[in-house]
């Protein structure tokens, strides 16, 4: 191997680091290849975040946290409560608890769970808040979408950003889960959806 491919991969394994303001929060994010949107915020992400409606209080959840963008921001805006970050990817775990620490989001933490799956069962959350993959597999959103009823509390709030697409079968199934649904805004590519746990 020469010295220029070597020096080429090196610097591909150096973590990508950026800077960004969401909500009004300064943050660092670190990343690597591999991850979802690893450069920079994704336009899902952004829409979603500027829709959700959190209380200093909140017990929030960020449900496929990669990085962590959504799940730090939530942490940052609900001072008070307590953010469970999860993803199935270790890598993604990673990095989001190094994000967490550079960010002194000290009331958020990130682990391990395939959806809901490895979440203790009696956990129970004010906001649930999602960019939902668009490969995720129906019966994977099924397991998902009834996990999240379960694990809010009454009066509690999941918001989802999904690919234009799935718009409709968000509806749907919102609707058949929660008994109704709200699409709170609909941009070029994503649209946010919302649903309430009323009992």
């Amino acid at each position: 191997m020469n010295k220029q491919i070597h020096e080429q991969l090196n610097a591909l394994r150096e973590d990508i680091a950026f800077t960004e303001t969401l909500r009004e929060q300064p943050l660092t994010f670190h990343s690597t290849w591999g991850l979802f949107s690893p450069r920079q915020i994704d336009a899902g992400t952004r829409l979603l975040l500027d829709y959700i409606q959190v209380q200093p209080t909140d017990h929030c959840l960020d449900l496929g946290c990669g990085y962590g963008a959504i799940g730090i921001t939530l942490a940052k805006l609900a001072p008070q409560g307590q953010t469970l970050m999860v993803d199935k990817d270790f890598i993604a775990i990673e990095y989001a608890n190094k994000n967490i620490i550079l960010n002194k989001a000290h009331n958020a933490n990130a682990q391990l769970s395939n959806g809901f799956q490895h979440i203790d069962t009696n956990l129970r959350f004010d906001l649930i808040a999602s960019n939902v993959p668009a490969k995720v597999g129906k019966e994977m959103m099924t397991l998902l979408l009834h996990d999240a009823r379960h694990h809010l509390k009454p009066g509690g709030e999941i918001y989802l950003v999904t690919i234009n697409g799935l718009r409709q079968y968000m509806k749907r199934n919102l609707k058949d889960i929660f008994g109704h649904y709200k699409k709170l805004k609909q941009g070029p590519g994503y649209t946010v959806s919302y649903a309430r746990r009323e009992t």
